[in-house]
């Protein structure tokens, strides 16, 4: 096991109107793909971590945890969907600390060891709050390392249906 930081991965301003929640039968999910390889979809709806939530100006609304007890990223997140928090935000961030395996886009067994360097821990904690804050005179970005790979947000056109964007682009094309 390499000597990785306290970070693996990372999600930044992902839509809240974007995550499928789930119905009836189906749990919903928190699908995200590799920014280097879009075929590389993940879901991190059991990430342990940390995660930010934020209203439509990216005012910082909420910090919260994720995986000290039996609750996950994906339960946390719906938890404040119904809370006193479910009208104030619209977009949230998150930082995961368990990675993704290459062979088949899951996540690592909850065991998996983490023994990060001090300097490391240092770097992602200056890295999750320079990366979800956005202190105007940082000048330099997080220091997450080469190992920590962020992730854009899935949407998941099947489960959610098509966005407004797309709803208006067929509109246009169809009055051509």
């Amino acid at each position: 096991m390499t000597s990785a930081g306290l970070i693996r991965n990372y999600g930044l301003f992902w839509r809240r109107e974007y995550v499928f929640w789930g119905r009836q039968k189906n749990s919903g999910n928190l699908k995200g793909f590799y920014t280097n390889n879009k075929n590389k979809i993940v879901d991190f709806r059991d990430q342990r971590g940390i995660y930010v939530l934020y209203d439509d100006g990216f005012n910082l609304v909420y910090v919260g945890q994720a995986g000290a007890g039996n609750t996950r990223l994906f339960t946390r997140l719906k938890d404040h969907t119904t809370d006193h928090l479910a009208d104030r935000w619209t977009k949230f961030s998150w930082f995961g600390t368990r990675r993704v395996l290459n062979t088949n886009c899951t996540l690592s067994k909850e065991k998996d060891a983490l023994h990060p360097k001090v300097r490391n821990v240092l770097n992602h904690l200056e890295a999750v709050l320079i990366s979800s804050v956005e202190p105007p005179h940082n000048r330099q970005g997080g220091r997450f390392g080469n190992e920590v790979e962020q992730y854009l947000q899935y949407y998941d056109q099947e489960k959610l249906g098509p966005t407004i964007y797309d709803m208006i682009k067929s509109l246009h094309i169809s009055k051509k």
